[in-house]
């Protein structure tokens, strides 16, 4: 078993150092282009491989798809005048929106019913003051001396519907429905003269 065991150990010997001293090639590292999952998927989508040798293409090219989407005739529209209004060159009437109780709007809105205009005319002075005051009592404007709600000028003027025409909304909206009564026969004339000047 001497025998045996020297040429075992000769055996593994040879098999460890063997492959050590042995000259293998070098490994060559090759530069391979990335391609991505889809790259390779859709390379050859369009081809439909049959049972012979030839790829037969399954391209669009030159295919050329129109659709003709009737038109909808467009409605003509048809102007409509305001109801009641005292004047028609306005282009646009305000909507009347109902005030809150115990406001200057709503105590303007009493006044305007008293004097027997409607809701039109109310609109137009809410959109006439809106736009002069918006409501304030205490509006001044530096540059022209207008004060109030109805944007007196001078403010002074209101003293004749009232000594207190510097604080109380009600003296004030009294004397600004007197000059536009007076000036523009109603609300809307008032308004459609600040729309078409800029002021009233």
């Amino acid at each position: 078993m001497s025998g045996f065991a020297v040429l075992a150990v000769l055996g593994f010997g040879v098999a460890y150092i063997g492959p050590m001293t042995a000259t293998s090639p070098r490994a060559q590292a090759a530069e391979v282009a990335p391609i991505s999952l889809y790259a390779s998927t859709i390379a050859n989508a369009q081809a439909y491989l049959a049972a012979s040798d030839q790829t037969v293409g399954l391209g669009r090219d030159g295919v050329v798809y129109s659709v003709y989407v009737t038109p909808k005739p467009t409605p003509t529209p048809t102007p409509s005048a305001a109801k009641g209004s005292s004047t028609s060159s306005s282009s646009w009437s305000p909507p009347f929106v109902a005030p809150d109780p115990g406001t200057a709007q709503s105590i303007a809105y009493g006044m305007v019913q008293q004097r027997g205009w409607g809701d039109d005319e109310f609109a137009c002075l809410v959109a006439l003051w809106n736009k002069e005051s918006g409501w304030r009592v205490g509006a001044y404007n530096a540059g022209s001396g207008a004060y109030g709600i109805p944007q007196a000028l001078p403010g002074s003027k209101m003293a004749s519907a009232g000594s207190d025409w510097e604080t109380n909304p009600a003296t004030q909206i009294a004397w600004g429905l007197g000059y536009i009564g007076g000036r523009y026969s109603s609300p809307c004339g008032a308004w459609s003269h600040s729309q078409s000047t800029g002021w009233y």
